[in-house]
């Protein structure tokens, strides 16, 4: 076992020294080798080693204690955006599963410390919540664990209120004015604190799961082709790496979309196809062979990973011809046949379906328009809408939830631009 361990920690320092090479830039990354059931336990607190006691982590964790058990699931690695950074390795991985799996955490190393998006969040976030659970625990202690347990439900289930334009936790949305206005005993204000510093944490990993996934393929890739791999790990790197880009038609892949389309760029600003010269050339056959031999490909993937989330890269990056070979296109469901079709192969059409489904995770945009509507204490929430309708019974949960926090009643309100004057404003409103 040691002489396993040892192997092991000189291989990760191998391609820790590779990874540098290619210029990968990342803070002291400690790699920890654990057996499957402590990593579902981890996995279920959120890739932490401890958390806040709630029945929802418990949940989580039978669910891939059973994926495991039933082969539907593995979790190869888990990895945290913290200083240093920390990685979880299966010691049942294979020689080469582990090759993989090191390159692609100094991939996600390298985009936690590098992208603006994780600028802000907290770099001691593994202190962070191991004093938020001792916290929380002593509320329960203090005051009954069923009643800490409801309100963090309660929390939960509106922590996505969060703004998803605020780089920071020092925004003011609708949790952040709950703390300051709402009635809140002094340990409920603390937990909501706590919960929606966690959410800001978290938040930069939703808006860049595609391109954070693909850059650590497209490392783990690189660095396994040209540097790790022996002959006899070929074939199994071939089949592990094809699994983990397999995309199932009218499904989105981050690894396989984010790798796909670093690639892509990397080639282009190798060749030069790009520019306004490029895009006039109306000789299809000469662009076809166009190559200005720029080599500037790995300098450009690393100014995207620096500056954008998934929402600019695939607005700016994802070109006809990728959706072309990626098959992207608008699928809709034929009650007829019983099978999804294609419906539409335009590249805008495309990218605005996808940009929706990301663009706030798909979830309608809320805030605060009033706290004394009407001057009656009325809480006025307003849904800005960007194409992203309500869904009733989930805005009815919603304004219940906040409502149990606020005491007094809150109404909703919905903003659309209509398609023939776009400067009126047609508003919609509920209340409870």
């Amino acid at each position: 076992m040691n002489k396993a361990k040892n192997e092991l920690h000189d291989l990760q320092k191998q391609i820790e020294l590779w990874a540098k090479g290619y210029g990968l830039d990342f803070f002291e990354t400690i790699f920890e080798l654990i057996d499957a059931k402590h990593l579902n336990e981890i996995a279920a607190y959120g890739g932490f080693p401890t958390r806040y006691p709630h029945w929802r982590f418990g949940m989580i964790y039978d669910s891939l204690s059973k994926g495991y058990e039933y082969g539907l699931q593995k979790i190869y690695e888990l990895v945290i955006n913290n200083d240093p950074c920390y990685a979880y390795l299966m010691n049942s991985n294979t020689l080469v599963d582990q090759k993989i799996v090191i390159a692609h955490v100094y991939g996600h190393c390298d985009f936690f410390k590098n992208n603006q998006f994780f600028k802000h969040t907290h770099r001691k976030m593994i202190d962070e919540m191991a004093n938020h659970a001792s916290r929380i625990r002593q509320y329960g202690e203090l005051y009954g664990i069923d009643e800490v347990e409801n309100f963090i439900d309660l929390c939960l289930s509106l922590e996505n209120l969060i703004d998803v334009h605020t780089p920071s936790r020092k925004g003011h949305d609708i949790l952040e004015f709950l703390i300051q206005k709402a009635p809140l005993e002094e340990w409920q204000r603390e937990t909501l604190i706590m919960l929606r510093d966690e959410a800001y944490y978290f938040l930069p990993q939703g808006q860049t799961k595609i391109m954070n996934e693909g850059w650590a393929s497209f490392w783990h890739s690189k660095i396994l082709t040209e540097k790790a791999l022996q002959d006899i790990d070929i074939v199994d790197f071939a089949d592990h790496h094809s699994a983990t880009l397999a995309t199932q038609p009218g499904q989105i892949n981050p690894y396989k979309l984010g790798i796909e389309i670093y690639r892509d760029i990397e080639e282009r600003w190798n060749t030069g196809r790009f520019g306004k010269e490029y895009e006039e050339c109306d000789d299809i056959e000469f662009k076809r062979h166009w190559d200005k031999k720029l080599g500037k490909g790995l300098e450009k993937i690393f100014q995207v990973r620096k500056l954008y989330n998934d929402v600019t890269f695939i607005d700016e990056f994802l070109t006809s011809e990728l959706c072309e070979k990626l098959k992207l296109f608008v699928y809709a469901y034929n009650k007829r046949n019983g099978t999804y079709e294609i419906v539409d192969r335009d590249t805008r059409k495309v990218k605005d379906k996808l940009l929706f489904s990301l663009t706030n995770f798909g979830q309608p945009m809320i805030s605060v328009t009033e706290d004394n509507f009407e001057g009656k204490g009325v809480l006025l929430l307003t849904h800005a809408h960007y194409g992203v309708d309500l869904k009733l019974l989930e805005a009815k949960e919603t304004l219940e939830r906040v409502q149990k926090i606020w005491k007094q009643t809150v109404c909703l309100t919905t903003e659309k631009n209509t398609a023939k004057n776009p400067s009126k404003k047609r508003k919609h409103s509920r209340s409870l």
